[in-house]
């Protein structure tokens, strides 16, 4: 056997599944939706519906993560930070989840700070980070979800809060570690909040590198996920 052959790197073996993964996620959404649509609006739009393509997009999300913690591996990962509509933005992204929201009888709003309407940041990995706390934050919450933007500092923090039980408290007391290792009783590994601690650190200005914080309280009194960028 040669050498090429017993130094598979293993990290591009699971790097490439992951993207025949996502690949197969998307053909199987596109015929899902193609086959919803020759139903009866009745049967069609159902509230098993939103929780399917609630999963959809969490499967997918988990898989653009895998993806992007790889290429931030390879340093093959581009970044590319620009001005963005904050209310374009934020209300995108919440569209995008409304059905499922609709379907939880969750009350979702956001605010803007009005002194501060554009954003500089990459939309597609910041978008990625906030869009999976939003889809977490809805499987946890009560009634209501907010999603705020403002300024604090020289910094862009952007808020996602639910009225729901909230971090454990030992996630919290460990943030310097996002990695924390698989949770059989609640399924979660981490990674989210890794992927979202890289991404924000990639941007930087002035020496000042982005951050995460998370906690229990805010607004809504339940979890609370704050972005930090310079």
């Amino acid at each position: 056997m040669s050498n090429d052959s017993q130094g598979l790197d293993f990290s591009t073996v699971i790097a490439s599944t992951v993207h025949d993964m996502k690949n197969s996620l998307a053909m199987l959404m596109q015929a899902h939706s193609q086959w919803l649509s020759r139903l009866p609006a009745a049967q069609a739009q159902g509230p098993e519906q939103a929780v399917v393509e609630h999963e959809f997009a969490h499967l997918n999300g988990m898989l653009v993560q895998l993806l992007g913690l790889y290429k931030l591996g390879v340093n093959q990962l581009p970044m590319c930070p620009d001005y963005h509509d904050l209310d374009d933005f934020i209300g995108g992204l919440l569209a995008s989840n409304q059905p499922i929201i609709d379907s939880r009888e969750i009350i979702a709003r956001y605010e803007i700070d009005a002194f501060n309407p554009l954003g500089f940041f990459d939309r597609e990995l910041v978008g990625s980070v906030i869009s999976n706390v939003i889809n977490n934050a809805i499987r946890y919450a009560g009634h209501a979800l907010l999603v705020t933007v403002a300024e604090q500092g020289e910094q862009l923090v952007l808020s996602i809060n639910d009225d729901g039980p909230g971090y454990p408290q030992g996630m919290i007391d460990r943030q310097a570690d996002y990695v924390q290792g698989i949770n059989l009783h609640t399924g979660s590994t981490g990674l989210g909040l890794y992927f979202a601690e890289r991404i924000a650190a990639l941007h930087e200005r002035n020496g000042v590198r982005g951050r995460i914080e998370i906690a229990n309280g805010g607004a809504l009194g339940g979890g609370l996920f704050q972005l930090y960028l310079p």
